[in-house]
């Protein structure tokens, strides 16, 4: 998964993101280890300095945890990482669904959408 920043918000919070995003999807999966700060700033073409901030806030937020001569590790805590992914998703399905109140679309109409996408998915 390569790195897109657009520019409406700033760079950090989309390196948050996106970190964040790979350890909830298991793309980074619990207890593995992270690369070095130089090697993730320069693959998401971003200053060191960016991208340890976000980093420290990872780890603030108990997703990763530093080891001092070892470098910096998924946390390996299963239940926290579920906790993360759940909270994102509960948020994002939130916007979501006032955006489809402020569309004026109706349960029943999300419903029939929801449908025909699985229908869809598996076809």
């Amino acid at each position: 998964m390569g790195w897109q920043f657009d520019g409406q918000r700033p760079i950090y919070a989309q390196l948050l993101e996106g970190l964040e995003l790979r350890i909830l999807s298991g793309m980074y999966p619990p207890g593995s280890r992270l690369a070095s700060v130089r090697e993730l700033a320069a693959e998401a073409a971003v200053n060191p300095n960016t991208m340890q901030r976000a980093l420290a806030e990872l780890e603030r937020g108990g997703l990763v945890r530093t080891h001092r001569t070892n470098g910096r590790f998924v946390t390996d805590d299963e239940a926290r990482i579920r906790q993360a992914r759940e909270s994102i998703a509960r948020e994002k399905l939130e916007r979501f669904l006032e955006e489809m109140r402020r569309l004026g679309v109706t349960r029943e109409e999300l419903r029939g959408y929801w449908k025909e996408k699985e229908g869809e998915q598996h076809a």
